[in-house]
């Protein structure tokens, strides 16, 4: 029987580990928690280091720990299965229940990780576990990379068939979402095609400074860089600002990452 390896990502610990209870009484099922995006990281992280991977991770909507790091050594993360036999609750017989006890709210919720995890680990399906529906937030979730999209009180079965359905390239939404979700979708690609315009009317050389700005670049940098003088940059910035119909460089810059526009390569310290 091929065994199904799940990580519960949730920073509420009695959901956490009542969910991988629940989940584990199935035999086909392997599972763990975690207590941040951090956590999720490192599981992750250990699992691969040990020729192993998680399949699919389920992750709290609005998971509240900032995605970072943290101090824990990779080394406190237990394997899979790690005294599963004993009769404790799977988060706890793994040891896999690992929080960074900051509690700060993240507006972003879980979708930072979805992004991180299918950047990172393209094998491991994500599916969102919510409080409430939000066609908004589920079609960013949608395009995080998430395969899935389910009410945190749906019932076991129907997490299961979600959880199978993703490992099959599936996408799974509510019904109640779909129409939501839709428009949600049609709306972001018609604000992504406006933006492609506005940037497409910017001459070569205010593309190059919209990448340093949407690099993080001040003008003084972005005068060295470029070889221009600062007055020089500055009418070119005023230009772009112009041109995408913007009044500030932030807003410029969200335009730019909607059309797709990266950030200017930076040259490492002392290249030069």
């Amino acid at each position: 029987m091929q065994r199904i390896r799940v990580l519960v990502v949730d920073d509420h610990r009695i959901f956490a580990e009542s969910l991988a209870a629940a989940l584990a009484a199935e035999q086909d099922v392997e599972v763990a928690a975690a207590g941040s995006g951090a956590a999720a990281l490192r599981h992750l992280e250990r699992a691969a280091a040990e020729g192993r991977r998680f399949d699919v991770l389920l992750v709290d909507a609005d998971l509240g720990a900032p995605l970072h790091m943290g101090t824990a050594p990779v080394g406190s993360v237990a394997p899979f299965g790690a005294g599963a036999t004993n009769g404790e609750t799977p988060a706890k017989a793994t040891g896999a229940h690992d929080d960074n006890g900051s509690g700060a709210a993240d507006p972003t919720g879980g979708l930072p990780l979805v992004a991180r995890v299918r950047s990172d680990y393209a094998q491991v399906r994500t599916v969102v576990l919510a409080e409430r529906d939000d066609p908004r937030h589920a079609a960013a979730a949608l395009q995080a990379g998430a395969g899935g999209w389910v009410a945190k009180d749906c019932s076991l079965s129907r997490l299961l068939q979600v959880i199978r359905g993703v490992l099959k390239d599936e996408t799974h939404l509510p019904p109640a979402l779909l129409t939501g979700v839709l428009k949600e979708l049609t709306a972001t690609r018609k604000h992504r095609t406006e933006s492609e315009r506005l940037v497409e009317s910017l001459t070569p050389r205010e593309r190059e400074v919209l990448r340093c700005m949407v690099a993080g670049l001040g003008r003084k940098a972005v005068a060295e860089r470029l070889y221009l003088s600062p007055h020089t940059v500055r009418t070119h910035m005023q230009n772009v600002l112009g041109k995408l119909g913007v009044h500030s460089t932030l807003a410029a810059v969200a335009l730019a990452r909607r059309a797709g526009v990266g950030p200017a390569e930076l040259e490492p310290v002392g290249a030069r």
